[in-house]
């Protein structure tokens, strides 16, 4: 059976690297050449947390890590999370700005 999967990209991530949204689209448009059982089912900017939301069929013999690592090392540093959703939801998996260390005093 098929998972559908929301790729989030957050409003801060997408403001300090503008052009993460392209590369994104392309990255899974490329995916999708790669395993033709992935698909992207649409792609849309959700105007209340200014996040780039993707949402994805993700066949039952693919990992989303997997994915996420491999997206990952194409982009500007950045660190993944998976929210927290009611389990009758679509997981969320948003890409934000990876945590910066406190200055030691």
């Amino acid at each position: 059976m098929v998972q559908v999967v929301e790729l989030r990209a957050s409003y801060r991530y997408v403001k300090e690297h503008p052009w993460v949204v392209q590369a994104m689209t392309g990255f899974l448009s490329a995916y999708f050449m790669e395993k033709p059982e992935f698909r992207v089912q649409q792609h849309f900017a959700e105007l209340e947390s200014g996040m780039h939301v993707w949402v994805c069929d993700i066949p039952p013999n693919m990992k989303v890590r997997s994915l996420l690592k491999r997206l990952q090392a194409d982009l500007p540093p950045c660190r993944y999370t998976q929210t927290d959703t009611d389990p009758s939801a679509r997981p969320q998996y948003v890409i934000d700005c990876p945590e910066t260390e406190p200055p030691s005093s």
